[in-house]
């Protein structure tokens, strides 16, 4: 049943009736915010100040993808640019970073394109003292991203990027990217793909983020540990001793609004820990993955929702 639901919602990140009905129905502001940190760059800035007084770290992500303008594709690279400079000014960039969909950035427009804004967003993050992580979307774009960034490390090494566990291929991709001064974030996957591509089971895509992990913690580069599963956190700690790994040189990451209080408790364990936190008004289909990825959510957003109609 889990596994049904887990597929009607990501079905439904796509389709734009659902989306106008979802978007247009009386939901209250604090049902959105429960994932989502609000719409504008004071919203995200607060919200980063916040957690960096929870002693986290932090990678905004602005809202939105599937860009199929070049006006919206700009936009989006200026507003990256604009929040960046307000971390800066706010003495938070040395603490949060962003996280940027190239789809976003005009990737489905031109490849160049998209390279080009985000190189501005890297140079506004080296100018502020921080990094940037391309974030990865479905398995169509992922030899793109890919190549992206390697154009992108050969300016800015410390571009970091993101792999998906659900994807057959992902093993042999850790394996290219567990290099010195590599950051890789793994996640287990928040897209439906087909079974040619990617793990089904639950246990299957489990089984492969481990084998990932592992991957990653045996290499040199710097991984970070993209989960909410406490029994996956533990084998992440305990890949750690196994591989003798400094606290520092690796990281955990969660998202913003999950499991806050395992986000603490780590932190004060002396982990690094990063919240995902994304702003903006475009987060219908953060929202809709974010309810597959946990279905249990779904129950505290119905309840929501019937409490605003």
């Amino acid at each position: 049943m889990t596994d049904v639901l887990r597929a009607a919602l990501l079905t439904a990140s796509r389709n734009e009736t659902v989306r106008r009905i979802v978007e247009n129905a009386p939901v209250s502001r604090s049902v959105v915010r429960r994932f989502v940190a609000g719409t504008s760059v004071d919203d995200a800035v607060r919200a980063t100040a916040g957690l960096v007084r929870e002693g986290l770290t932090v990678s905004l992500d602005r809202l939105g993808e599937d860009t199929t303008e070049v006006g919206h594709a700009d936009a989006t690279t200026k507003a990256y640019v604009t929040v960046l400079g307000a971390l800066a000014e706010r003495e938070l960039s040395t603490r949060a970073e962003v996280s940027v969909k190239l789809s976003a950035v005009g990737q489905a427009l031109d490849e160049s394109m998209a390279l080009d804004n985000a190189r501005a967003i890297c140079e506004a993050a080296a100018a502020a003292g921080t990094t940037v992580t391309l974030d990865m979307e479905d398995h169509t774009t992922t030899d793109s991203t890919l190549g992206i960034l390697r154009e992108l490390r050969t300016d800015f090494p410390w571009v970091g990027a993101v792999l998906q566990a659900y994807l057959h291929r992902t093993e042999a991709d850790c394996r290219d990217l567990a290099t010195a001064g590599s950051r890789v974030r793994l996640c287990k996957g928040a897209y439906k793909e087909p079974p040619g591509v990617a793990f089904q089971s639950r246990l299957d895509v489990d089984k492969s983020y481990v084998r990932c992990l592992r991957v990653l913690m045996e290499g040199a580069g710097y991984p970070m540990v993209a989960t909410h599963d406490p029994r996956l956190v533990r084998i992440a700690c305990t890949l750690v001793d196994r591989t003798d790994r400094a606290k520092g040189s690796y990281e955990f990451q969660m998202l913003y609004g999950i499991r806050p209080q395992e986000q603490r408790r780590l932190a004060e364990d002396g982990e690094t820990v990063r919240v995902y936190v994304p702003y903006g008004d475009e987060w219908y289909g953060y929202l809709m993955r974010r309810l597959a990825e946990r279905p249990a959510n779904v129950v505290f957003f119905l309840r929501a929702l019937a409490t605003t109609t």
